[in-house]
């Protein structure tokens, strides 16, 4: 994985990260930890951990009081939260009259309901910091529908989210909180397992499908990028671009 070596101010640096016991969560947690961060992990399957660079929460990001929990060990342990990366999240596809009630129900509340609150859990400490950043993992479907890959739940989720992102960005940057997202395109993770990626890499113009470190290294730009609020920026192999 490459990341940027670890500078001075990285090692007071602490970061959240949701979905992080496998796929894209446990890449960005990784990374961060690689700068020197320190990292809160949180997801409902999560392993239990207490070092002094990583310490883990297992909960659903749906209930507010896994929020709560996140929030007041990353307080009580590290004494700050620079970033919170809102990447949990659950993509059911079908056809929009297939959809359950219940997967509906998941979809919205995993999506939406995590990003509302653990954002609103996180942003006070931020403000009171005078800084801080927040991410979302949405998805280039969203933009680019594709039509096989009926997806129109995860539009109303994700796509909500780039919103969401835009205007967070704009209400926070005046107290000095910004609000990025990236967009990844078919990413290799459990996902999707090993003998599907082969066919799948042609739904990107670069003839590949994603990879985790792809992902990271668009969070760590967007971590670097001081200057950057507001973005949703495609990891997605020139998707978004067309075909």
């Amino acid at each position: 994985m490459t990341n940027a070596p670890a500078s001075s101010t990285d090692a007071s640096k602490v970061a959240i990260v949701t979905g992080a016991s496998q796929g894209l969560g446990e890449g960005i947690a990784t990374g961060y930890r690689a700068r020197g961060w320190r990292v809160v992990g949180v997801s409902r399957s999560i392993k239990g951990a207490d070092e002094p660079d990583w310490v883990t929460v297992a909960g659903d990001v749906a209930d507010p009081d896994t929020a709560r929990r996140a929030v007041d060990l990353a307080r009580e342990r590290f004494g700050r939260i620079d970033t919170l990366v809102n990447n949990a999240g659950v993509f059911i596809g079908a056809a929009f009259t297939d959809y359950t009630p219940d997967q509906y129900a998941q979809m919205t509340r995993t999506n939406l309901d995590g990003f509302f609150h653990m954002t609103r859990a996180a942003l006070p400490m931020m403000v009171a910091q005078g800084s801080g950043h927040v991410v979302q993992i949405v998805t280039t479907l969203a933009e680019h529908a594709n039509a096989d890959f009926p997806s129109v739940l995860a539009s109303l989720t994700k796509g909500g989210l780039a919103a969401a992102t835009r205007s967070l960005a704009i209400e926070y940057a005046a107290r000095g909180v910004r609000a990025n997202a990236v967009s990844p395109g078919i990413t290799a993770t459990p996902m999707h397992p090993p003998e599907t990626r082969a066919g799948l890499a042609r739904y990107h113009p670069l003839g590949r499908i994603g990879t985790v470190d792809d992902v990271v290294q668009a969070v760590m730009y967007l971590e670097d990028a001081r200057f950057v609020t507001g973005e949703i920026l495609h990891v997605d192999g020139g998707q978004v671009a067309g075909h």
